[in-house]
């Protein structure tokens, strides 16, 4: 879904909404922006939503007014916060840093639209029907880049796994996966890499690494490990 289409279901989401629901909505709009990540180091994702939003002719705080809701790298606080949302009877849900922050609003609205960008597949999530007729209240972005990852702690990381080690065992590969919910375990699972020794790493699609990635994209250098990326980012912080 490109973007222009996602600004037209903003401007159009209300109007399609019953009269009950519309009068008890503000006079400005408020989108919901829920998010796996933190705001410090998500914030080019702000300002690319907030252009985005510009050229739909919206401007936070004169036509549109956004609830930001941040989990920053606690998944589980997503379902509170998509509720939270719902509770404050926003017009739409955006929700962004991987599939984690759409099931949560899913799970939370059946309503409410919701526009998500995601690296892993909304239809094994049960977040839409299919990729050509989503159905229900949720449309977005499905980014493809989640097909291959060896370091994780993200929600859907074990659907990701198994794609992984079939593409694996049809090149004849073996894979060593380490879990990593802190600084302290980047660290560790790349001691325990060093020690195997690793050919390569695989950095999984997941918002918490997002976060960390200077740290990952030094130890990967430190230790000589040839890495993949999920985003430009690492490669903008110096990873290779």
């Amino acid at each position: 879904m490109r973007r222009r289409k996602f600004i037209t279901l903003l401007g159009g989401a209300a109007a399609g909404w019953p009269l009950t629901s519309r009068a008890q909505q503000t006079a400005m709009p408020v989108i919901g922006f829920l998010s796996s990540r933190s705001p410090h180091e998500a914030a080019y994702v702000v300002a690319a939503f907030h252009r985005g939003l510009r050229e739909g002719g919206y401007s936070e705080g004169q036509n549109v007014g956004i609830e930001y809701r941040w989990a920053e790298g606690q998944y589980d606080r997503l379902p509170e916060l998509a509720v939270d949302l719902v509770r404050r009877r926003v017009a739409l849900i955006a929700s962004t840093g991987g599939i984690g922050a759409a099931i949560a609003a899913k799970q939370a609205t059946s309503t409410i639209p919701i526009v998500f960008t995601a690296g892993d597949d909304p239809i094994k999530h049960g977040v839409v029907a299919s990729l050509n007729r989503p159905g229900g209240n949720a449309t977005g972005i499905y980014n493809f880049i989640s097909s291959i990852e060896a370091i994780s702690n993200y929600l859907g990381f074990d659907v990701q796994l198994k794609d992984l080690q079939e593409a694996a065992r049809a090149v004849g590969q073996q894979i060593g996966v380490f879990n990593a919910s802190s600084e302290a375990d980047i660290h560790a699972a790349f001691r325990a890499m060093a020690r195997l020794p690793a050919a390569a790493l695989l950095v999984g699609a997941d918002p918490f690494f997002n976060g960390r990635r200077e740290q990952l994209v030094t130890l990967a250098a430190h230790y000589s490990v040839p890495a993949m990326y999920e985003l430009r980012e690492y490669a903008l912080a110096g990873g290779g």
